[in-house]
């Protein structure tokens, strides 16, 4: 399938008379004037703009599938999200027993080495827990939480620790410089997250190697003029990722544009943090063992804690530029390549040979026209 008539964002800038190429579910090509093949597709956008595929790597259900319910689940997810715009994603774990934490990532393993056929390439877990703090547990089950431990995880993960893409945790517990260090030299991510860190072991964490942080605001010691916790450290250190739940509950609008604003380019990442009621109805679902009910678009357990968010990306990036006023390139950014890049991933979020080939359209006036890709 060959694209034309697009206003191509590549993952970092506008192209505007570019075509691109799709076969075999990746792209191909991407360029101005590219040769025609004998039979092929052409799609005619009419002047759309045309995205990469959406990264996600904070997502824990969606459409009725959740992770923490093994590969099945994760199949599901990876389909609906491909029909969504999504090209990649990582599956996130909530706070568990080690057996069940065994079976899950053994879950994500397969799809990763196994991929579906036609859906958002899994790639690799972000376990949001067990590592975290009991004051900001927010939805995720404190009994479950320890301190970090690099034989734990090599335990539960069977030894191939590279099924972990990226790992959330509080760096003021016990052991977290020693893990810290040996998760950066294994390429795992570290995100600083659930903690009542100061400003000062932020940075030092930092220091350490952690490089992201888990819904920026959220689950974490709050911005004070006198003392700016997580936040004030995460807006001032350029190591550090922040991830954001841009669904207009999370974050106040004006959260977002401080956000963006602090953060050097690339450093905001979008990210949905979704449960299984994504794409639902409203209703009592579960996350984590625990009930959840999902009301005028907000999912909160039985005492009002808000957990994770019924958010699609593509919603994100709505709201990114229609209700918070984000320029389109910084909002598609936070979408496709800067949330991949937050992971070490050089393929997904962008349109270039080898990316997948589940793009999205999007209406000069940014409106969500659908995914595209090839039929069949």
């Amino acid at each position: 399938m060959r694209i034309i008539h697009a206003d191509v964002f590549d993952g970092e800038q506008f192209r505007t008379g570019w075509q691109v190429r799709v076969e075999k579910g990746q792209v191909t090509a991407a360029g101005k004037d590219l040769p025609e093949k004998q039979g092929e597709e052409i799609l005619d956008l009419q002047g759309d703009f045309l995205l990469p595929g959406f990264v996600d790597v904070h997502i824990h259900g969606c459409a009725g599938a959740d992770t923490m319910r093994g590969e099945d689940d994760i199949r599901a997810m990876s389909r609906f999200l491909a029909e969504n715009g999504v090209a990649a994603f990582c599956p996130t774990t909530m706070s568990a027993d080690g057996e069940t934490t065994e079976k899950v990532l053994a879950g994500i393993r397969q799809v990763m080495e196994h991929p579906e056929r036609g859906g958002a390439r899994v790639l690799g877990a972000h376990m949001e827990a067990p590592f975290l703090s009991g004051k900001h547990a927010g939805a995720q089950r404190a009994e479950f939480f320890q301190d970090p431990e690099t034989a734990w995880l090599q335990e539960v993960t069977g030894g191939k620790t590279d099924t972990v893409r990226l790992i959330s945790l509080a760096p003021e517990r016990a052991g977290s410089e020693a893990f810290i260090r040996w998760a950066a030299r294994e390429g795992i991510h570290v995100s600083l997250g659930h903690t009542d860190a100061d400003a000062e072991t932020v940075h030092r964490a930092a220091e350490w190697g952690a490089d992201h942080v888990t819904h920026l605001f959220n689950a974490q010691t709050p911005l004070h003029h006198r003392a700016p916790g997580v936040p004030g450290a995460a807006l001032a250190d350029d190591r550090l990722c922040c991830e954001m739940i841009c669904d207009g509950i999370h974050l106040h609008p004006d959260t977002v544009r401080l956000t963006i604003r602090c953060k050097a380019e690339g450093k905001a990442i979008a990210i949905t943090d979704a449960m299984e009621a994504a794409g639902m109805p409203e209703g009592t679902y579960d996350l984590g063992g625990q009930a959840v009910t999902v009301r005028d678009g907000e999912a909160r357990l039985a005492d009002g804690t808000l957990a994770g968010s019924v958010l699609t990306t593509q919603q994100a990036l709505w709201n990114l530029i229609h209700r918070f006023g984000i320029e389109p390139g910084t909002a598609c950014r936070m979408c496709t390549a800067a949330p991949a890049d937050s992971v070490g991933e050089t393929l997904c979020g962008r349109i270039a040979p080898g990316a997948p080939g589940i793009l999205s359209r999007w209406s000069k006036d940014w409106e969500w026209k659908g995914t595209v890709r090839e039929e069949g």
